[in-house]
């Protein structure tokens, strides 16, 4: 970017985009999946388990919920239905 196209109103709306991606996502995936701690490193697993994380918070926003975590555990109160019905599936 040249310094015309870098003005300060436009670095600022770029870092309040960044935000959001952090603050809708990865910290979502942090505090709710505990990313930090988990013990999968090597391979295509860590890669994999960010899809599923992805595609679990997508799909919790998708039918309405707003916060992830009590949606993970509204979902896990019948495990073997609410997700299937979730991503219409059963």
């Amino acid at each position: 970017m040249t310094s015309q196209q870098a003005s300060p109103q436009r670095l600022a709306k770029i870092i309040r985009l960044q935000w959001v991606i952090e603050n809708r996502l990865h910290f979502v995936r942090d505090t709710t999946f505990a990313v930090d701690a988990s013990k999968i490193r090597t391979g295509h697993r860590p890669d994999n388990m960010a899809t599923l994380r992805s595609f679990a918070i997508n799909a919790l926003r998708a039918a309405g919920h707003t916060n992830i975590a009590a949606g993970l555990r509204e979902m896990s109160y019948d495990g073997f239905r609410r997700p299937l019905d979730l991503i219409n599936l059963n």
